[in-house]
């Protein structure tokens, strides 16, 4: 065991596993026990701990934790003084922020947010949604779901605050979407105690810097060509690029190589196109990283 240890939260429940998967992909290799609240990972210089993510600001916060992964929404719930080292553009289902909406039944009379004056909303997001009706200055009856909010209007309740990424649970439930409350993202927080030790910091930079590198290599795939010469003005101005491609001579001074990233959503539009245009052994290799 090493002795400098970073103390760092894993979220439970629905971010769990997107997390796991994104750390593999980073070279760190997290393993859960049914038994355990202890996820070992193959770094000894990290301990970790699962922690549900409404609650790792406030544990990061007061150091019990160095530093945790949770989304922005929850930071702001408990109004959590962490430091924030970096974003992380991913969720349960998709690479994109969730929303926190406040929604009522599709039938219902209430139109904007005003109309929800001296009525009862329920949501697990209690704070967010007592700022977001003070913000509009209306004043409703504010409790806390413990579950199956989507369920509560009309009998229960008049209208909830939830979290949504697909929207597809609301719709299933009749339920029709009045305004935005939040939106959030995945985030890397830590302890402002632990930012100003000079190893906790640069621990978190490395961990931060490797899973952004994956994150930007999503949906990217490198492109290896060879080309001639006379054809390379052509392929250059047609091929779209991360960056300028790398052009490399070749052997025979009449070839070079072509070496890019693209988007991969357009490789099958744009491999016809440079065949045509002169370019052949095209290689189409996955990226797993990339580092600015």
């Amino acid at each position: 065991m090493s002795d400098q240890i970073l103390k760092l939260g894993i979220p439970a429940g629905s971010l769990q596993e997107a997390t796991a998967e994104l750390f593999k992909k980073a070279g760190y290799n997290i393993k859960f026990s049914s038994r355990s609240y202890y996820p070992t990972i193959d770094d000894n210089e990290i301990e970790c701990l699962l922690i549900r993510a409404q609650e790792m600001a406030r544990y990061v916060e007061n150091g019990i934790l160095d530093a945790g992964i949770t989304g922005f929404d929850w930071v702001q719930e408990t109004q959590a003084d962490v430091h924030e080292v970096s974003e992380l553009v991913f969720s349960k289902v998709s690479r994109r922020p969730v929303r926190w909406v406040l929604c009522v039944p599709e039938d219902s009379e209430v139109k904007s947010v005003k109309d929800l004056e001296g009525k009862r909303i329920a949501t697990e997001a209690v704070g967010l949604t007592k700022a977001y009706l003070d913000k509009h200055g209306v004043t409703a009856e504010v409790e806390f779901s413990w579950g199956a909010t989507e369920v509560k209007p009309p009998r229960l309740a008049d209208a909830i605050v939830e979290v949504t990424e697909t929207g597809s649970s609301l719709r299933a439930n009749d339920l029709r979407i009045v305004d935005e409350v939040l939106q959030s993202t995945t985030r890397l927080i830590a302890n402002k105690n632990a930012m100003q030790d000079e190893w906790k910091s640069r621990k978190l930079s490395d961990i931060a810097l490797m899973l952004q590198s994956c994150l930007a290599a999503e949906g990217k795939v490198g492109l290896m060509m060879n080309v001639r010469r006379s054809d390379l003005p052509k392929i250059l101005n047609d091929l779209p690029a991360l960056k300028d491609p790398t052009v490399a001579s070749l052997s025979d001074p009449e070839w070079v190589a072509v070496n890019t990233i693209i988007e991969e959503s357009v490789v099958r539009k744009i491999v016809p196109e440079l065949i045509a245009a002169g370019a052949n052994g095209i290689v189409e290799h996955t990226i797993t990283k990339i580092i600015a």
